[in-house]
């Protein structure tokens, strides 16, 4: 888990903001080794721009190797704002 979040934090956080994907909030449950993240993004298009770069292509080598499985949900704010603590 170390290791994974030591490449999030190298490569995935500023990779994501540069094209406008914001990481609003990660976390750790070590018992299960799992690693779990909410992000949020103005469109789609930027979502797709983040995912077909040359960046992110770039430390897939690196971040590739720590994932077993991953589930992707989309969700909808339900109440208050997306990064605004309630």
């Amino acid at each position: 888990m170390d290791s994974w979040l030591a490449a999030f934090n190298e490569h995935i956080m500023p990779t994501s903001a540069k094209f406008g994907i914001k990481i609003n909030v990660a976390f750790v449950n070590r018992p299960q080794n799992e690693f779990i993240w909410v992000r949020s993004y103005e469109s789609a298009e930027a979502l797709t721009k983040y995912e077909s770069s040359p960046e992110r292509a770039a430390y897939s080598g690196i971040t590739g190797p720590h994932i077993a499985k991953i589930e992707v949900r989309e969700v909808d704010v339900a109440i208050g704002e997306v990064g605004v603590a309630n």
